[in-house]
């Protein structure tokens, strides 16, 4: 058996496939995020290496190792992929909670926690509800639905992304966490 052929060419293949497609779904995110100069840089990357992958397995017609390398490539650099960006965590989200009560805690909570809150009253199924909006980055998204939950399990959360914030208040104060004192006393 020839292990070049059989073996070597296609673990090139599969992680050359892993590294394009990786940094092909980092290149639509960030052109959904709106960053205009390093998603052209990872498309030339992205290509460059595709070109190489495709390549080696049309070189190699006859091997149909080859073959299920590029296509376990194909799926493992989405899964790695979307692993990368996960960790990244790039951009603002907004982050909606609909409560019929606590809306004094949830509200002070984040206010605490330095987050900024705008709060509307609406009219839900079930009667009258507050709506609470906050505008996040991604990485500080479970924080707000950690506080949100610990005040009122029920709260209906709704988290969408935002492609930019001009404007607005982001309080960068120190944590006063007055709304843990209240939260326990009850």
């Amino acid at each position: 058996m020839d292990v070049y052929n059989y073996l070597i060419i296609p673990i090139l293949i599969f992680l050359a496939r892993i590294m394009d497609v990786s940094i092909g779904t980092m290149r639509i995110i960030f052109i959904s995020r709106g960053k205009r100069l390093l998603a052209p840089i990872l498309g030339f990357l992205e290509v460059s290496i595709w070109l190489t992958a495709i390549s080696q397995a049309m070189k190699h017609l006859n091997n149909p190792v080859c073959f299920i390398a590029y296509g376990m490539g194909f799926a493992t650099g989405n899964y790695v992929g979307m692993l990368i960006e996960d960790k990244l965590a790039i951009g603002m989200q907004a982050v909606r909670l609909i409560t019929q009560k606590t809306i004094d805690m949830i509200t002070m909570a984040l206010r605490d926690e330095g987050f900024g809150v705008t709060v509307t009253r609406a009219s839900g199924a079930k009667g009258e509800v507050n709506v609470i909006l906050t505008i996040v980055p991604r990485k500080k998204v479970g924080r707000v639905i950690e506080i949100a939950r610990d005040i009122d399990p029920d709260v209906f959360i709704s988290i969408q992304d935002i492609r930019e914030v001009r404007a607005g208040y982001f309080p960068q104060r120190a944590k006063q966490l007055r709304w843990r004192k209240v939260f326990k006393k009850r």
